[in-house]
């Protein structure tokens, strides 16, 4: 498969029939414990970004598909530590929300394993709110 076949089959996912009746977005959640630089969160959110996109066009294809067709909102929010992420991550669970939690290779400032950026979604708007709503914009 050409990499044009590969951005093709990743950006049009199938067509479910799904109206969009509720606005759509995408979560990042970075962790400011570890005091990372503006490029180094940057950098996270976009490896955040991208394998929640990946991740969810595989087990959430009408969200994703919804988020495309809406404009792909993404947001960033700051998180305490890496313990708030666990919160999360089981309230997206509970909730049926796709997330990704990324953890540094440990090649620059941070050390190997750590947990930098959780992405919650794509989903709808006001089911990322009740679990995110709470937190502070980066």
């Amino acid at each position: 498969m050409g990499f044009r076949s590969f951005l093709h089959r990743l950006t049009a996912p199938r067509p479910s029939n799904r109206l969009v009746t509720q606005p759509m977005k995408l979560v990042c959640a970075v962790n400011q414990s570890l005091k990372m630089g503006k490029g180094k969160i940057a950098a996270q959110v976009g490896h955040a970004s991208v394998q929640a996109f990946l991740n969810a066009g595989v087990t959430h294809p009408s969200e994703v598909e919804a988020w495309l067709a809406s404009g792909q909102k993404k947001i960033c929010v700051k998180v305490q530590d890496e313990t708030v992420f666990k919160e999360l991550m089981a309230l997206a669970s509970k909730r049926g929300v796709a997330h990704h939690l990324v953890r540094d290779a440990g090649h620059t400032q941070i050390p190997s394993g750590s947990p930098t950026v959780l992405s919650l979604g794509p989903a709808e708007e006001s089911t990322l709110d009740e679990l995110t709503g709470h937190l502070k914009l980066l």
